[in-house]
Parts: structure tokens; sequence; C-alpha cells
């Protein structure tokens, strides 16, 4: 669990992960926080694998150090503003166990407020590289990958700063195959305006055109014309709201 100042939904995070009734080794890699997170951590700390906190190359390099730490057969991480649903990690443990062919696993996402009301499932579908390439149509809080695929594509790319997971499922497609799908929804993704893909929304999007070109050859039309919506119509909005709050924008 990579996380940095977000001690406000890290218990709520951490407790998703010990109710889940499965084996778990966990690993706090939190980047130095000012707030809350030790307290947290620390009522934790009988539970944890281990935990640091200290400043560190960003989330790629946290969760890559975390995954290398551990020896479990299966590995994922989730973000501490993210949670598992009740179940939902042992859903995914029993599709994954059922061959060794699978080289991963995901199944479907609420998306929730910053108070953690449900707001709609992100928008989850059985595998197809068409899909991939003109959207992220996986939620990575509700994915599990086999240790020996996750060190067969060398985890995440750390040069990447925002599409890193997007990249991995390219990865774990072109080594293994297709992804596994399961339809039960396994995780809740939140969203609220402290997100790196709210707050650097045109930054996100390019990186992900440029895992697309990479591993697709080309760039669909659909990422071109998405993005004055994707992109310039959210800052637009973002622009409105924040003359409407009295907020100033200090958002790129």
């Amino acid at each position: 669990m990579p996380s940095f100042n977000q001690g406000s939904f890290l218990d709520t995070a951490l407790e998703s992960i010990f109710s889940q009734n499965v084996p778990v080794e966990v690993f706090v890699l939190d980047g130095g926080s000012q707030d809350c997170s030790l307290d947290v951590i620390r009522k934790w700390e009988q539970q944890l694998a281990w935990w640091r906190s200290e400043p560190d190359n960003g989330q790629a390099a946290a969760v890559n150090e975390g995954i290398r730490r551990g020896t479990a057969p299966y590995v994922c991480w989730l973000n501490s503003d993210d949670l598992f649903l009740p179940g939902g990690l042992s859903t995914l443990l029993k599709c994954i166990t059922l061959s060794e062919k699978q080289a991963a696993v995901y199944g479907k996402v609420w998306n929730i407020t910053e108070d953690g009301r449900r707001k709609k499932p992100y928008r989850t579908v059985a595998f197809s590289v068409r899909h991939l390439a003109n959207r992220c149509f996986i939620s990575q809080p509700a994915t599990l990958i086999r240790r020996d695929a996750w060190e067969a594509v060398g985890g995440l790319d750390e040069t990447l700063t925002m599409a890193f997971d997007y990249d991995l499922w390219w990865k774990l497609y072109k080594s293994f195959g297709p992804l596994t799908y399961v339809d039960d929804f396994i995780a809740a993704n939140r969203r609220h305006d402290a997100t790196k893909t709210t707050r650097k929304r045109k930054e996100h999007y390019l990186e992900a055109m440029q895992i697309v070109r990479k591993y697709y050859g080309r760039v669909p039309l659909k990422w071109i014309v998405s993005w004055p919506v994707r992109v310039n119509g959210w800052q637009v909005l973002q622009w409105l709201k924040d003359r409407m709050t009295g907020t100033k924008n200090t958002r790129g």
C-alpha cells in the first residue's frame, strides 16, 4: 500500500484488507506523511508485515518496493484512499487459483465520493485488446496478479508517473494473453479533488496515449476526439466550480 498524507482514508483502507478473511502480508510504503498517517500505521502495526515512512521515488517505486519484500504467490496493491469490498479479495483469489494459466484477474469497482458514498460503477468489461486500446477498463483496486507473472514483466515502470497501471495491463497481456474478468464487485475507488488523476488530467491523458502507441502501434481516433471533454472540458467545469465557490484554481 503506497501512501502519502492520506491519513483520513488510511484506516478504512487497512481495515478493508484485514477484514477479508484471507491470509495476507501487507506492506505500507509511506512517503513521509506529515498528517495523522503514522498514528494510523502504528494502530495496525502488529498486523503489518513491514512499513516505513520516508521520502521515496514516487508511487510506482513504492509499489515495486513493497512487492519485492513479499513472498506471497499473488500480489496486488491498494492505494490508501481506496478499499476492498467485503469478500472482494477472496473472490479474486478463488478465481486466480482455478488455473495456472491466468496471469491476472480483475473485477468490478464502485466509484465512491470522498465521504464513502457510492456514485456509479467504474466502466469495466470483459477483456478485449480493442477496448484496451481505446480506454483502460481495468480498475487497479480490483486486480490480483500472479507473482511470477509480475516478476516476468518487471512490475511497474518507474519512469511513468500517472498511467503505470495501464502500462502493466498491456505488459501482462503481451506476455501471457488476456486477463480474466470476474463479474463481481471487488473494490471501491475513491474520487476526490486531491487524486493525481483529478489534479493532473492532461498529464494522465498524454501518458496513457504514449502507452497505447507503444503497445498497440497507433493511437485510436477516440483519444483525439475525447480530448476536449476529458481534458479541456474538465478544466472549464473546474474553473466554473471554483468561481462559484470563490476558490482560486491552482490546478494544472
